[in-house]
């Protein structure tokens, strides 16, 4: 038998929206596979939609990183996750308990009553981006700020101090920072928010860490620091996520001028389905879902022992043709959200309301008010971040012609 095979895999140049050449070869000639991970150490990997959801619905799968077997995603997410636990390394019921915590944060009626707020924060920054330079890099003046704004407002963070949550989230979701360094940078960003946990215990807001600090720390359910923990997954996730989202939605987008006009012409429906579309087509978390088997599990063909690592992925599981017609085709008039981008079973993201909402304003609205947006820069000369934890490009030049009506199309 050969040696497994390096994971993760490079991206193709010719198109590197898709999933790896390698990976693809193997959903089709191998779905359920070994490979070998960064420290030398081996895990399955399973690449098909059904098997994907099979294992990721599966109680006798565990996100415990503390399980020998575990499949880390680099040096720097090994020992954060020694150091720190979060919702997404929780197993039932721990994981139940704290999750019904957050889940009052992310109901659709509070989306719904956020949304507004959140089509003023785009207005707002296309108004900026018009009239600043032309050429702009789109990911500077747009796809960060949206997010970072938006996750701020729902935390109670103030967004003066972005610039420092932010850095944090490049040391931790790159797998190219130093374990020392991103550590010290996450602990940092703790003592911040515990201490603004206690400092909303006194004088609380209408934002979720002021209801955390009421209910589970004025209560001594919960401590300022465990709090925080919650708060700095959800400031860095639910940034990142939606940043990369905005900014390779719109290279997809760019590349494809009927989907483009379909998007930009579109009614809210077909926005909402747009969205599915391209969270599907994209499939931006880089490093897939990671488990480990508690008992053996019989997936694909193979049986999975207890104490062996599993990577499910979610790119190619997205391009399975047994669960989506023509699934390398970008179209934004499929119907339906069977993907599996936000993840399935009882770790689905939290946080996806949020994300779909926040992504409906933005494609809903940035080509309408730019509809000559376009890219100032050869697509060869994009660079990807392929080491990245979320997959996404560093800079996204764009260009656009000034016309009168750019600015006269805020929403109503």
């Amino acid at each position: 038998m050969s040696d497994p095979t390096p994971f993760p895999m490079p991206r193709s140049t010719g198109y590197p929206l898709d999933p790896p050449p390698e990976l693809t070869r193997l959903s089709h000639e191998h779905p359920v596979t070994r490979v070998r991970l960064w420290d030398g150490s081996t895990s399955w990997l399973v690449t098909r939609y059904a098997d994907a959801r099979a294992l990721l619905a599966d109680r006798r799968i565990s996100v415990d990183v503390a399980r020998p077997g575990f499949p880390h995603t680099n040096a720097v997410s090994k020992a954060r996750d020694a150091r720190m636990k979060t919702l997404m390394q929780m197993d039932p019921p721990e994981h139940t308990a704290n999750r019904r915590l957050l889940i009052p944060g992310f109901t659709v009626r509070r989306m719904r009553a956020l949304r507004p707020r959140v089509q003023r924060i785009v207005d707002d920054l296309i108004d900026d981006l018009l009239a600043g330079p032309d050429p702009a890099d789109l990911v500077e003046a747009f796809a960060l700020p949206v997010p970072s704004l938006v996750i701020c407002e729902l935390l109670g963070v103030p967004y003066v101090d972005r610039g420092f949550f932010q850095d944090v989230a490049q040391s931790l979701v790159m797998d190219r920072a130093d374990p020392g360094q991103a550590l010290a940078a996450s602990e940092s960003l703790n003592a911040y928010l515990a201490d603004l946990v206690i400092r909303k215990s006194a004088d609380p807001g209408k934002d979720m860490l002021s209801e955390l600090a009421v209910g589970q720390y004025l209560t001594g359910a919960m401590p300022a620091a465990e709090i925080a923990t919650m708060g700095q997954l959800l400031l860095v996730a639910g940034h990142d996520t939606t940043a990369s989202m905005i900014a390779l939605g719109t290279v997809a987008l760019l590349t494809h001028p009927a989907q483009l006009h379909a998007v930009r012409d579109g009614d809210p429906p077909l926005i909402a389905g747009a969205v599915e579309e391209l969270l599907r087509h994209l499939s931006i978390t880089h490093t897939e879902a990671r488990r480990v088997a508690t008992e053996d599990i019989g997936i694909g063909g193979q049986v999975i022992r207890a104490g062996e690592g599993i990577i499910v992925v979610k790119s190619t599981a997205n391009r399975d043709p047994e669960a989506f017609p023509d699934p390398d085709v970008l179209d934004v008039g499929r119907t339906g959200r069977s993907h599996i981008a936000f993840g399935h079973g009882v770790h689905q993201c939290l946080g996806q309301s949020l994300a779909r909402m926040e992504l409906e304003v933005v494609f809903g609205t940035l080509y309408r008010r730019i509809p000559t947006l376009a890219l100032a820069t050869p697509w060869a000369d994009l660079e990807f971040k392929e080491k990245a934890v979320f997959y996404g490009v560093r800079e996204l030049p764009v260009t656009w012609r000034r016309t009168t009506k750019n600015r006269d199309h805020r929403a109503r």
